[in-house]
């Protein structure tokens, strides 16, 4: 069902319109449909790159970007990108500092809901970015140092990445609802020498405190050379520490470090759920020339927008949110539960800020759905143009939810890509319809196909989603992986120089994409494989179920277990009834060969702290690997629940 379609006179008014009409003149090229620009911004990606970078400045006042310094080597892994041209990607954010519109407004959760949104000016953030960045190059921080940030989504989160971009130190962070050993996981690998850090947060009515983590932290690492503390719920800071307001007292322009492209930005983290978590690294330029290209040519946000993103620090959604500030938006930031005072929470944001994109999860709208919430009469959404939502696959339920009950004219994209890659494989473009349960494209740049086991191409079936050109965005290399050993392992096996990325895609044959789940967890009945997207979809529209997780457990003796766990919504009760009721709808809305062999109560069901399932690694678990290699307690939302799995495995035993 197509829900949203584009007119010729928005085509033009877009900035992907604009940019095409462009790029075709200089060149000489006909680019008359998203398609097209598609099919040459994969061809020929130093022609693309090139505009790219053009078109949004990236080195502005320097000499005009040429086609053959794009590409210094097109290797996978180990492109070379502008490999002579210099960024700085902070830079980059604050060239817009004298925009009388704020560069931040944010919102926080208070005991009894939402306080009223508060702004930080463009210049205000400018002068801050320079405090912060003069105060690390006093504490001797030197380029590459590593800072971490143990904080919320808040102004000051963005104020200290953004001061360590400028002086070329790497950031890195994780969010204060991580334990010690989570934090510990992914900090002392990359041994910091900066730590700030908030001393708890709000989340759900509910004050955190977090001082005693905090503490913990800084006794067990030990390159810690000073600690910046953040008092969010407590007046006073602990001894030895820099207060946050001292940090940025000294308001100042910020002085930029030139760096090469590929100086690394951030170190970002894989869930961690079979060992410790990889630390990923990003560079300044392919963030800055991905992060513009996505925000500006795909959902068409620029000066003048508010955009959001709902996300922690710990996700890379925060990242791209943070990048916004690079095409002249207003970022919202908003620190909180994401249904707190009530489920509408995140609309309520988008009408007190003004938001023109609210970026949410597949989950959040799904429960809105659910419930049978009716945003757009509850709220003013009258700025709001486009909704973004990523995560999980969006059923084809919550997309026409979207339209009936959110906004009829709004632009919804239903993105997937991953940590790993700091943006997206398949995405959303204004010059194309929206088609409810699909993903419009691939996106621009991103040379993504799907492929069977041989490696061939498929279409109009499952395959792995593959990306058979570099991206900007590509990993530098993980942390501590000093061979490239455990980079090649994670994405180019088993068809070295093409990335493999874990997840299946079917291409239709009308070019738009189906996400159905991760490749290593897929359903595999009989020879038939099935995403358990596909089985979720069908299950959780049974009001009794809250949550559930499905495991296709090859054992050794080649048989083929898939139980079903559910948790159930409060009042109800798994009767034989509700079992019946649940095996229907799979069979109906998913696959007769897919109903699952046993339906199981749970308490809950675990989740990385980015929201996936734990599926595969709970698979191990059932499969005999051993709790401690199978999964990583650290990256779980809720050990106490896995504590529930691990005892049912040991009780049945692999098989």
């Amino acid at each position: 069902m197509t829900l949203w379609s584009p007119t010729p006179e928005s085509v033009a008014a877009s900035q992907l319109g604009r940019f095409a009409a462009w790029a075709a003149g200089r060149r000489g090229l006909d680019l008359p449909d998203y398609d097209a620009i598609w099919a040459w911004s994969t061809s020929e990606l130093d022609q693309f790159w090139a505009d790219v970078a053009t078109w949004f400045e990236v080195f502005e006042g320097e000499a005009p970007v040429t086609d053959d310094e794009v590409l210094g080597s097109r290797a996978m892994p180990g492109a070379e990108w502008f490999p002579r041209r210099t960024v700085n990607l902070a830079q980059l954010a604050l060239r817009h500092a004298t925009d009388e519109r704020p560069a931040i407004v944010s919102v926080r959760e208070t005991p009894d809901g939402l306080a009223e949104p508060e702004e930080l000016s463009w210049a205000d953030l400018r002068g801050q970015v320079g405090a912060f960045a003069a105060t690390l190059r006093r504490l001797g921080v030197q380029r590459g140092d590593r800072v971490a940030g143990y904080l919320p989504n808040v102004p000051e989160a963005v104020v200290a990445f953004l001061g360590c971009a400028a002086i070329g130190a790497v950031w890195s962070a994780c969010a204060p609802d991580f334990g010690p050993r989570a934090v510990l996981d992914r900090f002392a690998q990359i041994e910091p020498v900066v730590l700030v850090a908030v001393d708890g947060y709000r989340f759900g009515g509910r004050e955190h405190d977090r001082r005693d983590v905090v503490a913990q932290l800084r006794a067990s690492l030990p390159t810690v050379r000073t600690t910046i503390a953040l008092p969010r719920l407590h007046a006073e800071v602990p001894d030895g520490t820099l207060p946050w307001a001292d940090a940025v007292a000294d308001v100042q322009p910020p002085v930029f470090e030139a760096l090469p492209f590929d100086h690394p930005l951030w170190i970002v983290y894989s869930s961690g759920t079979t060992g410790l978590p990889k630390g990923i690294v990003h560079g300044h330029g392919g963030v800055a020339v991905e992060q513009l290209k996505q925000a500006g040519l795909h959902i068409d946000v620029g000066p003048g927008d508010r955009f959001s993103w709902y996300a922690s620090t710990a996700w890379i959604m925060w990242n791209i949110a943070a990048c916004s500030l690079l095409t002249g938006a207003t970022l919202v930031v908003h620190d909180g539960a994401p249904g707190f005072p009530t489920l509408d929470a995140q609309f309520a944001v988008a009408a007190a800020t003004g938001l023109t994109y609210l970026g949410t999860s597949a989950g959040y709208l799904t429960a809105c759905e659910k419930a049978g919430l009716e945003p757009g009469s509850a709220h003013d959404l009258s700025a709001l143009k486009g909704i973004g939502s990523t995560g999980s696959p969006l059923p084809a339920s919550a997309f026409e939810w979207v339209y009936a009950a959110v906004k009829p004219d709004v632009f919804l994209g239903s993105l997937s890509g991953g940590t790993d890659v700091a943006t997206g494989f398949i995405g959303s473009s204004l010059l194309l319809p929206v088609v409810a349960g699909e993903l419009q494209r691939p996106m621009l740049g991103v040379a993504a196909a799907s492929w069977d086991e041989q490696g061939h191409p498929v279409v109009g079936e499952l395959g792995e989603l593959v990306v058979t050109e570099p991206m900007p965005t590509m990993p530098l290399h993980f942390w501590a992986d000093p061979d490239g050993t455990r980079y090649r392992e994670a994405y180019f096996e088993p068809w070295p120089g093409v990335w493999r990325h874990g997840d299946w895609l079917e291409i239709t044959p009308t070019g738009s994409c189906i996400i159905t789940g991760r490749s290593d967890s897929t359903l595999n009945r009989g020879g038939v494989r099935m995403g358990t997207a596909d089985l979720y979809a069908a299950v959780e529209s049974i009001p009794a179920i809250a949550d559930c997780v499905v495991l296709g457990v090859e054992q050794r003796d080649g048989g083929y277990w898939m139980p079903l766990f559910v948790q159930l919504a409060d009042g109800f009760e798994l009767t034989d009834a509700l079992v019946a009721e649940i095996r229907e709808a799979v069979k109906r809305e998913a696959s007769p060969r897919h109903v699952p062999d046993e339906v199981l109560v749970v308490p809950g069901v675990p989740h990385t702290r980015t929201g996936k399932r734990l599926e595969v690694p709970l698979k191990r678990l059932f499969q005999g690997v051993p709790p401690a290699q199978a999964l990583n307690l650290g990256a779980v939302d809720d050990a106490e629940v896995v504590q529930h799995y691990v005892q049912l495995a040991a009780e049945r035993g692999p098989r």
